[in-house]
């Protein structure tokens, strides 16, 4: 089989969206991403510079993909396309992976999809997400090398037939190691390409590690590097929950421990250190994840309610290495609630979602936006929450020269138009994780930050006690259950009453929650049963007490 990139550009059209340059920075910076030769005499937008004429459509400005871009890909990889790939050990490395794309910069074309090993099929709106989401979309990164990740939408798969296998959620999952290094040869100046892993799971800790051991290696030793990692994941047992994988990588051994379900929260021990053990569905621990919200640690608990109640949040970061690891991290305090929403780690402007997922219509209930481009402060300005990350900087560090950078997009901290807080904080693990941001070790940084995941697991847990507590009122008795044993099917679950559960709140043992009143414990339960994740909750709890009904 040869390991080219083949695009399958007979199935679907190109879409639109609104194109803007990065913004400009002091530092020195690359020229704006897609900006081509032929473009040179149009003035492009500007993030910084809303006085320019607006926006050209993405099919003006963006070159398109197309079956010359195939050409492309074999002139620059002919190494790739020596590569056969024997169809027994292709199907063990589907189990895992689809592939590892090569991303490079292309001075007239942009980020480009250079080849993808093993081969694989990929629509024209995919093989541009997966190149413009491979590289950062701002400015403020330097020579060197950064991870990060990314969630883009999966088209049909049934028009693929069986050449490509399809996901379980709708969405390809792409773990980038970005590298921008000097390079005199190029007319740049320096050289940007990114490795991708791309796959259906969507376990970020388990695939960061991968693109981290696998991509200097790759810059290293080349094409060579790829076909290792390949068949050593071939090698690789299939993927089990609920037990420690053990897999062997490019002479690592990496314990890897993979959820029941998506909606399974992986708790770390006492004695966890993310370097040994690998929690597959988790975000990254390096760095601490405290140190993204340190400018909003004490509204942490307002950020959690709104995730909750499926509230849209847009999150500004620096670099997609910050979104990607706080988005996620903010995903998994959701659990075992279902993702109902829309969530992207990293979302540029040149996503071909772009239009629909930031437009100037009310976001849709459960969108999660993660984003570096100033552009989106404006284009999402209408959005009820806005959490900026990182650490706020005194206004007299900055007047007095010390080390910061000018930073494009808000300053780090939380802003609502809308959310009043319902429950109370705990107030002695706030405290102990300002102590750790302040003054503690890398140590304790990371032991606040799974204090912190566990609190806000113990509180989601909390959330469904008077809910548990109400659904076990409707499955049939016993009794029910004895008379109806010849037809067992017929036995269900009663309809459930939202005025019968919030009545419940009163004369049950109440919540489980620190509500601040009996009036806020009411009104955040009635909200709850309008979001979308209550009823996809609520079928999968049907669901479950069906298949015990019938089992008997």
């Amino acid at each position: 089989m040869s390991s080219t990139l083949t695009i399958a550009d007979d199935v679907l059209s190109d879409s639109s969206s609104t194109f803007a340059s990065p913004a400009s920075s002091p530092a020195v910076a690359p020229p704006p991403l897609t900006r081509k030769k032929s473009l040179d005499s149009q003035p492009l937008p500007s993030p910084t510079r809303p006085d320019r004429p607006r926006g050209l459509s993405r099919s003006q400005t963006l070159s398109r993909i197309h079956p010359n871009l195939e050409t492309k890909c074999r002139r620059k990889n002919s190494e790739l396309d020596a590569l056969v790939v024997d169809p027994d050990v292709l199907v063990r490395i589907r189990r895992w992976i689809l592939g590892v794309a090569i991303v490079d910069f292309d001075v007239d074309d942009g980020p480009v999809i250079t080849g993808i090993y093993p081969s694989l099929v990929v629509f024209p709106s995919e093989a541009e997400n997966i190149a413009f989401s491979a590289f950062p979309d701002s400015p403020q990164f330097e020579d060197g090398t950064q991870h990060h990740f990314f969630r883009i939408r999966e088209q049909p798969t049934s028009l693929l037939g069986d050449r490509r296998p399809a996901s379980k959620d709708g969405f390809i999952y792409g773990f980038a190691h970005f590298t921008q290094r000097k390079d005199a040869s190029s007319r740049r100046g320096f050289e940007q390409r990114s490795l991708v892993i791309l796959t259906h799971h969507p376990y970020p800790a388990l695939f960061a590690r991968i693109a981290a051991l696998l991509g200097p290696l790759f810059q290293q030793h080349g094409v060579p590097m790829l076909e290792t990692a390949c068949h050593n994941m071939a090698t690789w047992s299939d993927p089990t929950s609920g037990v420690i994988n053990e897999l062997g990588f490019l002479g690592s051994v990496l314990s890897v421990e993979i959820p029941q379900s998506p909606e399974q929260q992986q708790l770390a021990g006492k004695a966890y250190d993310p370097r040994q053990h690998i929690l597959a569905s988790s975000s990254s621990f390096t760095p601490p994840p405290i140190l993204l919200f340190e400018a909003a640690l004490s509204h942490l608990w307002s950020l959690w309610e709104c995730l909750v109640l499926c509230e849209p949040l847009l999150i500004f970061g620096t670099s997609p290495a910050q979104t990607s690891q706080a988005v996620w991290w903010l995903r998994d305090l959701l659990r075992p609630l279902p993702l109902t929403g829309d969530v992207r780690p990293y979302f540029t402007i040149h996503d071909s979602d772009h239009a629909n997922l930031a437009s100037r219509l009310p976001p849709a209930a459960g969108r999660v936006l993660g984003v570096t481009n100033p552009m989106f402060e404006r284009s999402c300005a209408h959005w009820p929450h806005v959490l900026s990350l990182g650490r706020r900087v005194p206004l007299n560090t900055a007047a007095h020269g010390g080390n910061t950078r000018a930073r494009a997009g808000p300053e780090p901290g939380w802003k609502t138009r809308t959310h009043t807080r319902y429950v109370s904080k705990d107030r002695a693990l706030l405290r102990r994780l300002e102590d750790a941001c302040g003054s503690g070790s890398e140590s304790d940084k990371l032991e606040a930050s799974l204090d912190l995941r566990r609190h806000f697991h113990a509180r989601t847990t909390e959330m469904l006690v008077p809910l548990a507590r109400y659904l076990h009122t409707l499955i049939p008795t016993p009794a029910e259950r004895a008379a109806s044993s010849a037809a067992p099917e017929s036995l269900r679950m009663r309809t459930f009453s939202a005025p019968a559960f919030l009545a419940s709140l009163k004369t049950g043992a109440g919540a489980a929650l620190p509500f601040r009143s009996t009036a806020r414990r009411k009104e955040f339960y009635e909200r709850w049963l309008r979001t979308p994740a209550f009823g996809v909750w609520l079928g999968m709890q049907e669901g479950i007490v069906q298949g015990v009904l019938e089992g008997g």
